[in-house]
Order: structure tokens, then sequence, then C-alpha cells
């Protein structure tokens, strides 16, 4: 099967909802052999610190989880499998990274939600799994594309989310 174009495309009418679709990812993410680099791609306000705490308490993190914005990454290393939030907001140059040693992140079998992925262009992988969020209305379009056969594969085993869940 190609991957490309291959994506879904969802409408998510709460924050309940956005919640719930980070679930549904952070299930499908327990079930793979290998590591997983989703990208997070919206405005401020988009939905994706809130999709990100869905993954992390479908994990079974049950604190806060907040966008790291000042720290660039926040570890949730007791998951299974351990999970790094990156928020790339306020990077000011991509080789910034390297002294973080970006590259360990991505070498095991790690769960990498990056939000404003295109801050650290040419120093991060290329993503399994792209979301795109942006304001409908009184709710979100989602677009969810595959960047590699692996993150087809979960688009094919993902739920649709809606009212009824």
């Amino acid at each position: 099967m190609s991957i490309f174009g291959h994506e879904r495309r969802l409408f998510l009418e709460s924050e309940t909802e956005t919640e719930q679709l980070g679930r549904e990812l952070a299930h499908l993410a327990m079930a793979l052999d290998s590591g997983l680099t989703i990208y997070l791609d919206g405005d401020l306000g988009m939905g994706k610190t809130t999709l990100s705490r869905g993954v992390m308490r479908g994990l079974g993190h049950e604190g806060a989880v907040k966008s790291p914005t000042y720290t660039l990454v926040e570890p949730y290393e007791d998951l299974k499998p351990p999970a790094y939030h990156f928020d790339l907001y306020r990077l000011d140059d991509p080789e910034e990274l390297e002294y973080m040693g970006i590259r360990d992140y991505f070498s095991g079998q790690y769960l990498c939600l990056i939000e404003w992925p295109e801050r650290g262009k040419g120093l991060l992988p290329e993503p399994d799994l792209e979301i795109h969020l942006e304001r409908d209305g009184e709710g979100r379009s989602v677009v969810l594309r595959a960047g590699s056969q692996q993150g087809a594969d979960l688009l094919n085993r993902l739920q649709l989310i809606g009212p009824s869940h």
C-alpha cells in the first residue's frame, strides 16, 4: 500500500473529542514495536496541547499536561512507550536542538509529539503522522496525514471520533 495521499479528515466538536482523539492515538501507539513521531500543526489555540494531553492520559499519565513552551521538551519516561512532548514555538535557531541532544529522542522506541515542527526543520526526523488542526465554527477540523507506512497503518486502525464516544 502506498502512503502517498493517505489521510483522514475529522471534525471535532469539543475539547473532549480532541482529547479523545489523543487517547485513541495513544492506544494505537502502545501496540507498536517501534517509535512513533507525530507532528502537531496549527495556529495558537487550535488544540495541539489538548490533543497531547489526551495522548499522555491515554498512555496512563494522571498529572497535568502542559505545553513545554519554555523548556522545549517535557519527558514522560515512566509511560509505555516512553513519551516526549516538544513545543518548539520559542526556538530561535534549529541548531539549539543539537545542544539538547535531539537525535537521542528519536533513536529508541519513543512516542514523540512535536508542536511547531517547522521551527526544527532540518534536524527533526520525518513524521510518521502529521496532524493539522484548524478552527471550524465552534469546533476543529483535523487532517491526519501519514508520513510513513507505520503512520498509514495507524490511520487504518483509527476509530472515528464523534459525539457517541
